[in-house]
């Protein structure tokens, strides 16, 4: 048992987080956050549905004449900060001076293949006039001109954009304007995410970064507005401090700051749930704020999105029928058969071996706790080598098999037939999700009760030269929605365009 003290239980009241939670993460530590079990990747025909060109029609003119009926949310985590974007450009600065050699001898001896790429790619970057206007003085070798311009961009008291939050960065460049991903999330929407005139959305932000947000909106809104004809409603939320997670030392005994305290630390993007939790809407979009299309890629990027949404809609449709049935009870075998059939071909619901022994009411009770969940239709887009997640049949620890997003940190690699699993993956996850939270009778569901908190990770830190242990909530769209019903769709590649390096912003999908 963990002993807290007086001090302790006050900062635990002031964060929102209970002794309980405390114990159960203590526990978590001690116990380990065991690996996946992949059964199989999920590939085009075994978990990851492809449309014809006919179907994607047809699922487009669905979503669109249930537009006016709807309560639409575009939600997008934009708390990111720009700093590990501009990592390449922080290093340069530190370890390059252009008095003492030339650009060409720095690549020889770093062999720096971003910040090569960024010197020959300048005048492509959306913020290059901004930066040139800037400097009084251009001149000078090449190395020279580099360095100045890097200084310029990331220095604290020029335009210091390693401060900003990935979202309000200049992404791409259409001669009289340098649109932020924000400003391009807000265009998006009005193609895919709006009706009757209203476009909703819901940006995740830092704290400390609410306001430059507020004032970009203040810019950009006018401007978008004009340009679709919508009203744009903005709401903005933070990680909530309650769930924020004990640090441990290598005893996982709480980890304590000079000063006595108990450390917690942000617990990741799965902290997020919470914030997803407090939104209500018939359709949620979910998408990463860095993930954006210039204006030339947007229809096939809209298009793809309202197929999702159709398919959402369509399987809901059916999902929702049933459920009622259920509970209204008296079910043939006939029906009860017919509902297993849904959820297994439609929803990738996996039944128990047992489950035809069973009584009719146990059967029904089971098909309503199956039934009775939130749904997720996740676009996949062909793996091209990114790192990062991809979908998988996953087998938890009472042997249920469900389809779910899985990132590498929690494969066993060591293990053979694991790694060769993962090896066969044929599509990553480019966090593109379409939400149904609702149930048939339009209540929301609380989506705490369908996180698997067994998900989560932990890692090593140190604070203070102290080597402590951290845990990471279990991912939003990994562990956070395990216990939702999942299907998952092939999306074209164009729909993908994150911008995880500033030498991104240079490939041809972020030229306008």
């Amino acid at each position: 048992m963990i002993q807290l003290t007086e001090n302790d239980e006050k900062q635990l009241r002031e964060k929102g987080i209970s002794k309980e939670k405390v114990i159960d993460q203590v526990n978590t530590f001690k116990e380990g956050i065991p690996f996946v079990q992949l059964k199989n990747a999920a590939v085009i025909g075994n978990g990851i549905l492809k449309f014809t060109e006919a179907e994607e029609k047809e699922l487009i003119k669905l979503y669109d004449s249930k537009l006016e009926d709807l309560d639409i949310l575009k939600f997008v985590p934009a708390s990111g900060a720009a700093s590990r974007m501009f990592k390449a450009l922080f290093n340069f600065l530190e370890v390059y001076n252009p008095e003492e050699e030339t650009l060409e001898a720095y690549f020889e001896r770093t062999n720096d293949k971003d910040l090569k790429v960024f010197s020959e790619g300048l005048e492509r970057l959306p913020f290059y006039k901004k930066v040139i206007e800037r400097l009084q003085n251009h001149n000078g070798s090449t190395g020279k001109k580099v360095h100045r311009f890097v200084s310029e961009l990331m220095g604290e008291n020029a335009l210091n954009y390693g401060f900003y939050p990935k979202g309000l960065l200049p992404f791409h460049d259409y001669k009289d304007v340098a649109a932020t991903p924000f400003e391009e999330h807000l265009k998006e929407g009005a193609l895919y995410a709006s009706s009757n005139g209203k476009a909703k959305l819901h940006f995740t932000v830092s704290e400390q970064h609410e306001e430059m947000f507020k004032d970009e909106f203040t810019h950009a809104g006018p401007r978008v507005s004009k340009d679709t004809g919508l009203e744009y409603e903005i709401v903005y939320s933070f990680q909530k401090s309650s769930t924020d997670t004990l640090a441990v030392d290598v005893d996982n005994k709480p980890f304590r700051n000079d000063d006595g305290t108990v450390l917690f630390r942000p617990g990741g993007h799965g902290a997020l749930i919470e914030n997803l939790n407090d939104q209500d809407a018939d359709i949620i979009f979910i998408k990463n704020i860095d993930n954006v299309a210039v204006m030339k890629d947007a229809k096939a990027v809209a298009d793809s999105k309202k197929v999702l949404a159709g398919t959402l809609l369509k399987v809901q449709q059916k999902a929702f029928d049933y459920a009622g049935q259920l509970d209204r009870g008296d079910l043939s075998d006939a029906n009860i058969s017919k509902i297993k059939a849904f959820l297994n071909e439609h929803l990738n619901v996996r039944f128990a071996k047992n489950f035809d022994s069973k009584s009719t009411s146990e059967k029904t009770g089971i098909l309503k706790d199956k039934i009775n969940r939130p749904i997720r239709i996740g676009g996949m887009v062909k793996n091209e080598g990114e790192p990062g997640g991809g979908p998988f049949w996953v087998s938890n620890a009472k042997g249920e098999v469900s389809l779910q997003i899985i990132e590498s940190a929690q494969i066993d690699m060591e293990n053979k037939q694991q790694a060769n699993i993962m090896k066969n993956s044929t599509h990553f996850n480019p966090v593109d999700l379409v939400c149904g939270v609702r149930n048939y009778k339009g209540e929301k569901y609380d989506l705490i009760k369908f996180v698997d908190d067994k998900q989560g990770f932990i890692t090593d830190k140190t604070k203070d030269g102290k080597e402590l242990k951290a845990l990471e909530l279990p991912g939003l769209w990994n562990g956070a929605m395990a216990f939702w019903n999942t299907i998952f769709v092939e999306v074209p590649l164009v729909t993908f365009n994150p911008v995880k390096s500033v030498v991104d912003l240079l490939k041809d999908s972020h030229q306008a």
